[in-house]
């Protein structure tokens, strides 16, 4: 008996450099969800979000499968797993989930008023009655907010503003320029630049969510130093946020 249980012993000591090295591959493809934003992640898998994405996980081996759902549900698949990641988060935007080093992009953050309102700045902007679609929540990303509303939907945000319901609307560039796009007359309203807020994926908290989200950095560390994602930025006409 001593004999094999030194055997055993021997066995379990050979072995187990081997378990310990054992560590989980990395999925041959990343789920992503997002609200459908226009050119920056269309239904149909165009946009620049959606090109970026594919430069960073594909040439590493990782499938880019798209999801497209509203933004709050895009959050909830995330947290639920259901997806290994969504796009367009703000930094700890949300607890219970993963976020990289790096962001992939960064949200030019508009006010859109009537063209003869003054033009608001970070300073004064919290003396506004503002109004963004509900889930942004930049009520923490922007200072001294204080009134605030929130809308379920993009609809109907011109005659609002005309109708002096809210002050200024408060969102990205290219929904701005999407809704102004819609306008009877654009000259009647107006664009002030108001910040920059860096957007990253939120990952599934999870092994897989961690294995994605190293795959993520690595990458983006080295695109960001070549510069080989300047030319989508490009090709889609919007700023490079490096």
């Amino acid at each position: 008996m001593g004999l094999r249980r030194w055997l055993l012993i021997l066995l379990c000591v050979v072995a187990s450099p081997v378990w310990a090295d054992d560590t989980p591959e990395v999925p041959g493809q990343i789920r992503l969800a997002s609200e459908t934003w226009n050119d920056y992640t269309n239904a149909d898998g165009s946009g620049l979000a959606w090109d970026v994405l594919r430069e960073v996980f594909e040439p590493a081996g990782v499938k880019v499968k798209i999801r497209s759902v509203p933004y709050t549900r895009s959050v909830g698949l995330a947290r639920r797993g259901e997806v290994d990641a969504w796009v367009g988060s703000y930094h700890d935007e949300t607890e219970g989930v993963l976020y990289a080093r790096w962001h992939y992009d960064s949200d030019h953050i508009y006010a859109l008023g009537l063209a003869g309102s003054p033009a608001p700045t970070l300073v004064t902007l919290g003396s506004y009655r503002l109004t963004w679609v509900r889930g942004y929540k930049y009520e923490e990303y922007l200072p001294n907010i204080h009134r605030f509303n929130q809308i379920e939907r993009r609809s109907g945000i011109l005659p609002m503003l005309q109708h002096g319901r809210a002050d200024f609307y408060i969102d990205a560039l290219a929904e701005l320029q999407y809704i102004l796009g819609q306008a009877d007359d654009p000259s009647a309203f107006k664009l002030t630049h108001i910040a920059e807020l860096p957007l990253f994926l939120g990952f599934t908290d999870s092994e897989r969510g961690r294995s994605l989200r190293g795959v993520f950095d690595r990458r983006m560390e080295l695109l960001v130093k070549s510069g080989e994602l300047k030319p989508i930025f490009q090709r889609w006409n919007q700023p490079y946020p490096f």
